[in-house]
């Protein structure tokens, strides 16, 4: 029996995908992703000798070892086709390693997208390992293990066992620290507005205040506010000025790795790493009725907005023959990639333009539909026609006072007839205006004052901080999920609804590692160090030299962080819950799943319970409380506090309103519709 050729991947999703493209002759296998790491155990690099990293075998990966070498044994051939990137590099090289494969054996493999044609074309076309794109994992992994395991323990005999500190997470855990001193020292300032709703015609709109005779004039107070009003009281609102314009609106282009977690968080209202997880499975395949398991789409963690020409040759043919001719431009749409992106991957697109998101939507999960269509919208209306406002802007005078009213109406759709990137809070949508001309005098219908305070800058969501991530150099986009994953799963950030907070402990470890490891947290230097990693990457840095570089000024600063920081005391939060095995009052705890209560007398008394958050509604079964719970995979669901006495659940929010035919409880669907309705009265339809 002839010998088959082996094919290594991570994941048994892509193992399936790509065995379904290459036949018999291949045996394909999954690595399940890293086989080699640091030990966890210990810093695991020899600080003496070059800073060396010590290898292992992960833990409860010693038969996967076996098997692997068994499969490689009787390959005719070995192929390592793990992600195409440096994470994916790394795996590949230890994998050489492991098995003994010669390192200059055309052995690697790469796929932007997992079809057919991309397999076929990447197996034809092995090439060595990329050892520049090793070392530049290894020198970011051997970073991260010496900050981290250099730092924690200073943290664990100052502050509290269990703490962190990272090269990255620290920084981003500032920004969030920042915005709060920003929120907190922010001196908010009185101002007013007035508005006049008119009426020309029949159709009502509004005027703004803008000034006096035509300059620019601010309202600080209710007394400048209502002298303005006394003055034009009775007064006629004339137009003085009419500006009618077209504007074109440019469709976005297609997703990168930090946009598309920008966007889902916007307009799905997903975590970074809930979005990532979707990407991943449509990356390595999905069993699509009909077709089989198939990638849908191509690699998603890139910062390069670069699209093959025959995904746009695709998806301009999917648009005329949909939208008609008059939707696609003369020429390809083309992106500019930004300067310090790696353009080693294409944006994120559906690997088959064709494939629409409702045409496939009974084989994938709610977030796998929700996530495939917005990569799928935004990719096929970045190859759309631009569209096209007709815009009018008109001036009144009201006894010499000025007004200002804009709208706007769409004259030809565009893109926007698929898809419209979300706003960020705050930007205003324009209505239409009544036809108006020079001279005409629409008739007063109110006029009001509001008064108003200039706000604070808004907390971080996670959208925004990928955006400020990127924009300042921060990590890359394999970086952002996990950053964020980490920084509130080590309690130094919470999440309340989108917004991101720091909590008492993470101002506190923040503001020491300010104060002691000033280049760590530093956005300039964390920047610069991500572009020396580029550098790595590319060749034109030794990791080595990079390391040390690093490594000599930051010992002598450790050093001097021992000695110079006392014992800290942070104060546990105490609850109005009352232990019931000794009567103490409880505090609040940070765990690996986050809060929970436990005693203070630990460890005479080791009482602990979660959290419970009530409704404050009352069981339709039994009339106690409902509250709200988790599954065992983290969703919310609500059920009765009496449980297991009382059996009631809903994964529907009940709410305090009755219903207007029965009086019962009214609930509200989940998800984004918000719905509100009677259970009682739904069964009985």
């Amino acid at each position: 029996m002839a010998k088959k050729k082996l094919v290594i991947v991570e994941s048994p999703s892509k193992a399936t995908t790509i065995k379904k493209y290459l036949g018999s002759g291949y045996s394909v296998i999954a690595s399940m992703g890293h086989i080699i790491d640091l030990p966890k155990s210990q810093l695991g690099i020899d600080v003496e000798n070059n800073f060396e990293p010590k290898y292992i075998t992960i833990r409860g990966k010693g038969d996967l070892v076996k098997s692997l070498k068994r499969e490689a044994k009787n390959a005719s051939k070995i192929y390592l086709a793990t992600d195409p990137d440096r994470e994916g590099e790394a795996i590949s090289w230890h994998l050489a390693n492991l098995l003994n494969i010669d390192k200059n054996d055309k052995c690697r493999v790469t796929f932007n997208e997992i079809t057919k044609k991309a397999v076929s074309a990447g197996i034809k076309e092995p090439r060595e390992i990329d050892e520049s794109l090793v070392d530049a994992q290894q020198a970011r992994r051997i970073l991260d293990r010496i900050v981290g395991y250099k730092i924690s323990p200073l943290l664990w005999k100052k502050v509290r066992k269990g703490l962190s500190a990272g090269r990255v997470q620290s920084v981003a855990t500032k920004l969030i620290c920042d915005r709060e001193k920003e929120i907190n020292e922010f001196d908010s300032k009185e101002y007013w507005t007035i508005d006049a709703s008119l009426i020309a015609g029949k159709k009502k709109f509004t005027a703004s205040f803008y000034g006096k005779n035509g300059k620019k004039t601010d309202i600080p107070d209710g007394d400048k506010a209502g002298q303005i009003l006394a003055e034009i009281e009775g007064s006629e609102f004339k137009v003085t000025n009419i500006k009618k314009a077209q504007k074109k609106k440019t469709s976005a282009p297609p997703f990168i790795t930090s946009t598309l977690q920008q966007e889902a968080g916007r307009k799905l209202s997903f975590t970074s790493q809930r979005t990532m997880q979707a990407a991943q499975q449509h990356y390595e395949g999905i069993n699509i009725k009909g077709k089989g398991q198939i990638g849908l789409i191509t690699y998603m963690r890139t910062d390069s907005l670069r699209v093959s020409e025959d995904a746009v040759a695709e998806a301009r043919a999917y648009i005329e023959a949909t939208y008609g001719s008059e939707y696609i431009p003369a020429k390809p749409k083309v992106y500019k990639t930004k300067k310090n992106a790696q353009d080693a991957h294409e944006a994120i697109r559906p690997t088959y333009p064709d494939l629409t998101p409702e045409s496939i939507k009974a084989s994938l999960t709610a977030d796998q539909y929700k996530i495939y269509k917005i990569i799928w919208d935004r990719f096929t209306a970045s190859q759309m026609t631009d569209a096209i406002f007709d815009t009018v802007s008109a001036e009144l005078e009201a006894n010499g006072y000025t007004f200002r009213a804009s709208g706007s109406t769409v004259k030809f759709a565009g893109f926007s007839l698929l898809y419209t990137e979300s706003k960020d809070e705050g930007e205003k949508k324009e209505g239409k205006l009544p036809e108006l001309n020079i001279g005409d005098t629409p008739k007063c219908d109110k006029i009001e004052k509001e008064q108003h305070f200039t706000q604070p800058p808004a907390r971080y969501t996670e959208a925004s901080l990928i955006k400020t991530l990127e924009e300042k150099g921060i990590g890359r986009p394999s970086t952002y999920a996990p950053i964020i994953t980490t920084i509130i799963a080590r309690g130094y950030v919470v999440r309340s609804k989108k917004t991101l907070s720091p909590t008492e402990l993470g101002m506190i470890v923040n503001e020491l590692m300010c104060e002691n490891f000033e280049k760590i947290v530093d956005v300039g230097f964390t920047a610069s160090m991500e572009e020396d990693l580029d550098k790595v990457e590319e060749g034109s840095v030794d990791w080595h030299e990079l390391i040390g570089s690093f490594y000599t000024p930051f010992e002598a600063t450790l050093k001097e962080a021992e000695e110079k920081i006392g014992n800290i005391e942070i104060k546990d939060e105490v609850s109005d819950v009352q232990c019931e095995k000794c009567g103490r009052m409880m505090v609040y705890k940070q765990g690996k799943f986050g809060r929970f209560l436990a005693c203070p007398g630990f460890p005479e008394c080791r009482n602990t319970k979660a959290i419970v958050k009530g409704t404050g509604v009352p069981c339709p079964k039994c009339g106690k409380e409902i509250i709200e719970k988790k599954s065992k995979r983290g969703k919310l669901f609500y059920g009765c506090t009496s449980y297991p006495d009382c059996d009631f659940t809903s994964w529907d929010k009940p709410t305090d309103e009755k219903c207007p035919k029965c009086g019962g409880i009214m609930f509200e669907k989940a998800g984004r519709s918000k719905k509100k309705y009677c259970p009682e009265c739904e069964e009985k339809k």
